[in-house]
Order: structure tokens, then sequence, then C-alpha cells
């Protein structure tokens, strides 16, 4: 859902990148502020992502509370670790891209000639990024939870809105029985 709530985005900021080499610098920081704001701020202030939302699921914290920034900030790290990897290995292609080979390539040749300006770390990039998205996968498939690594890393679990009453009431209920013992 989220995927499809920023394609938008996406279309825009691949419409400018294809203009020039210049419009890659100039998108850099909004496109690092828009996942900040969508993967830390939204889900710190509402408890997930606006498709999170949509779909009825919401980021809690292990023992039934809110999630604060903390934990959405651990949540998004390693992903930002990479976005970050990313720009660098684009900003070290676009600074050995030639501008006139650039402009006469359509959207995707533009791409492809970028990444062969530093295919070494693309390829590196690649392989860091698969490797986090399938261990998210397979730690996801194979917990009763369905708890992903980067909940693992920030203490959170996702659980449908429509629980979260029953959940803090039985949170609730086992620290008092603790309390009284």
């Amino acid at each position: 859902m989220d995927s499809i709530i920023l394609l938008p985005v996406l279309f825009l900021i691949l419409y400018l990148n294809g203009l020039s080499i210049n419009m890659y610098f100039y998108t850099i920081i909004p496109n690092l502020l828009i996942g900040i704001w969508y993967n830390i701020y939204l889900p710190k202030k509402y408890g997930g992502t606006p498709g999170k939302l949509i779909a009825g699921i919401k980021i809690i914290k292990i023992n039934g509370k809110p999630i604060g920034w903390k934990e959405a900030i651990l949540r998004h790290s390693v992903l930002f670790i990479l976005t970050i990897f990313s720009v660098i290995v684009m900003i070290i292609s676009l600074l050995k891209a030639n501008e006139t080979v650039f402009n006469s390539l359509g959207w995707l040749k533009q791409t492809e000639y970028l990444m062969s300006l530093a295919a070494i770390p693309f390829m590196v990039h690649a392989w860091t990024s698969n490797i986090w998205i399938y261990s998210e996968f397979f730690v996801l498939l194979t917990n009763k939870r369905k708890r992903a690594v980067h909940d693992f890393i920030a203490g959170t679990v996702i659980v449908r809105k429509v629980y979260i009453d029953k959940i803090n009431e039985v949170m609730y209920s086992e620290k008092n029985d603790n309390t009284l013992d």
C-alpha cells in the first residue's frame, strides 16, 4: 500500500532526475527528507505509515505501548544506511558522468550509463540491499509473531488496530499481577 501511495513522488523524482545530471543533486536532500518523514516521523506520530494505517495495522512496542522516536529511528536505521550508501554511489557516478552523453540518452539508458560509471559500488549496494530484504522476509516468515529484523532491532511488533485495546488490557493486568506478588 505504501508503494502505491509513494508512486507519484517516485515518478516525479525520476522525471526530474532525467532532465539533467544536476537535477540528481537537487533531489537528493528532498528525497532523503521524504523518506525520514514517511518512515520515521509518521510512524512515531501515528503509529504507522499511511499504508499500514489504511490496512488497519499499527506499530507498537513489545510491551504494548506506542512507539517513540527511538523505535521509529531504529526501525528505519538499516534502510536509511543503505539509502545513504546508494546516494554516495550515485554521487560518485554523477561526478564521473559526461553531461552531453547523459542528456543524449533516454531515462532508462541514463540509469544504465550512471550505473556503468560505478559498477562495483552499485553491485555491492544491490547485493547488500538484497541480503537485507531477503533476511527481512526470512525472519518475518519464521517467527510466530511475524516480526521482521527491523522489529527485533527496535523492539516493536505490528498488530491489527482492533486488538490494541485488548493487548493493553492484558499487558496492564499482567503488570498489576506482578506488582501484587
